[in-house]
């Protein structure tokens, strides 16, 4: 049995069109969605609606971990854009549509796919095809395997739209009981594995699910968010922890063999 992995695919249609291919099963681990390309900053939906100007101001405040400022600088062009008579919600949902109709399409037969921090659940629905397993919080057996998924991120300073409360996530951690394999969108709070070292931040990783690590002692656990990690790979007891990529700037995915 062999499975690809990906995340963190941030509008990279083309390559997950071919990310399937000589596997038995896709795995996306979530953030499907392209809000803004902090390596491009004309990519994504901000500088469309905004202007690629803008979107170096918002990515300079970002890095500056001036995160009051950068609310407030967003703050503003939405309330420009509301003079215009152009409503933030509306103008956010039609340009995540048109993302999400073309990722969609792209995913293979066997795909199995949960949210990530970026990602707009209740709009899943409408794009999954029958090809497509969404789950969270949920368990599927591929290959005599147990594979648990776990979707979204925790609150953080960048209020991205799927954050969901500590208790929440834990809840969903536990409800998977054992499994062989542990995937999930954001890693365990490890520092090693969540600190970004061009963004040079810790993102938020999850002691639920490092709690689940050590308790169920799963074979892997799968992930992305961080971008570019201080360590991709690293065990925690017999457990190995595996930042399965960018795909966005990769385009290739992890694979795993049984």
């Amino acid at each position: 049995m062999r499975v690809h992995v990906v995340s963190d695919v941030h509008g990279n249609a083309r390559d997950l069109a071919r990310a399937g291919e000589g596997a038995d099963a896709l795995l996306c681990l979530g953030d499907l969605v392209l809000f803004l390309d902090y390596a491009d900053h004309a990519r994504g939906i901000f500088p469309e609606l905004f202007g690629e100007a803008n979107a170096d101001r918002i990515v300079a405040l970002r890095g500056a971990r001036r995160f009051d400022e950068a609310r407030a600088f967003a703050r503003d062009l939405w309330a420009g854009l509301a003079e215009r008579g152009i409503d933030r919600d509306t103008a956010i949902e039609s340009a995540v549509r048109k993302q999400y109709a073309e990722l969609f399409a792209a995913f293979p037969a066997h795909t199995y796919a949960t949210y990530g921090n970026v990602d707009i659940p209740s709009l899943w629905p409408e794009f999954a095809g029958p090809g497509t397993t969404v789950l969270d919080g949920q368990r599927v057996e591929l290959g005599g395997l147990v594979f648990g998924f776990v979707g979204g991120g925790l609150p953080s300073p960048m209020r991205t739209p799927y954050e969901i409360p500590e208790e929440e996530y834990a809840a969903k951690v536990e409800a998977l009981g054992d499994v062989d394999v542990l995937c999930s969108h954001i890693p365990p709070d490890v520092p090693e594995l969540t600190y970004d070292t061009v963004a040079r931040r810790f993102e938020r990783g999850s002691t639920a699910l490092l709690d689940a690590i050590r308790r169920v002692r799963p074979r892997y656990a799968l992930f992305g968010h961080v971008h570019q990690p201080l360590v991709r790979r690293m065990r925690v007891g017999a457990t190995e922890c595996v930042n399965v990529g960018h795909f966005a700037s990769s385009g290739r995915p992890w694979a795993l063999e049984w």
